[in-house]
């Protein structure tokens, strides 16, 4: 993969700042797109010296942003190689209190900037290329006040595998990378709430919190050829929490309090 490009979407800070970070270590070629400028060009000065990175500034939702965006790949670099499809919305409400304003707002972010990207891509991806979602455990099991998140996240499953069905006979691999809640800036309030702590850290068997490290070095993998034969798969990057049904000590012996 000498020369490799990797287009990342909501590269700026985060989960999508790690992955671009993952690849320019191994000396991709990046075309990093978030909405905000300012982090865009911290982020290309911080790894000018590592890799090649473009940067274009855009929101995921305006239509042409992905046209927009694959072209910068094919003008800068001539080719693109994998595609991660990481901006996504974190509304989250049972479906009640969910307006049809929220899920259009979600829908697009998380289900049709995704659609929108992988279909440009494919236009000019060759044999070896690979398409990565970033979706949510909560895209595999619904939970309570997930409202149009889960739907939303689902939805990103389904992408995933049509594409690698439909395209996976032309070399074109695509898979889901479904991360656990990851602590990062848009998440941080919420561990401070006891409950949130509960449900995500007493219910995981690895006695750790998940790092954007962990989704990008999964990310990687997927687009390297030690994945080359992974094709149409959703990981669970999670501890063990959506296929164990474990509890941690504190939480098994805690005496119930009546509501």
């Amino acid at each position: 993969m000498s020369g490799a490009v990797v287009l990342v979407t909501g590269a700026s800070a985060g989960i999508g700042a790690a992955i671009v970070g993952r690849f320019a270590r191994e000396n991709y070629r990046v075309i990093a797109v978030a909405r905000r400028e300012s982090p865009l060009r911290a982020l290309a000065a911080q790894l000018g010296s590592q890799t090649e990175i473009r940067t274009l500034a855009l929101d995921v939702r305006d239509p042409s942003a992905a046209k927009q965006a694959v072209a910068m790949a094919m003008e800068s670099f001539g080719r693109l190689d994998c595609l991660v499809n990481n901006a996504g919305s974190g509304k989250w409400a049972p479906v009640h209190a969910t307006s049809d304003d929220d899920v259009d707002e979600v829908l697009e972010i998380s289900v049709k900037a995704p659609f929108r990207f992988s279909r440009e891509a494919l236009e000019v991806m060759g044999r070896g290329a690979s398409i990565i979602n970033i979706g949510s455990t909560f895209g595999i099991l619904g939970g309570v006040d997930g409202g149009i998140y889960c739907v939303a996240k689902a939805g990103l499953i389904g992408l995933t595998q049509t594409l690698a069905a439909q395209y996976g006979a032309s070399g074109i691999r695509s898979n889901l990378v479904a991360p656990g809640v990851i602590r990062t800036s848009m998440t941080e309030a919420a561990w401070e709430m006891e409950p949130f702590r509960r449900l995500n850290q007493e219910m995981t068997p690895i006695h750790r919190d998940g790092t954007c490290e962990d989704v990008a070095n999964a990310v990687y993998f997927l687009a390297s050829e030690e994945g080359g034969y992974i094709n149409g798969q959703t990981l669970a990057l999670d501890g063990g929490w959506t296929t164990t049904k474990y509890l941690s000590p504190e939480a098994l012996m805690a005496k119930r309090v009546p509501q």
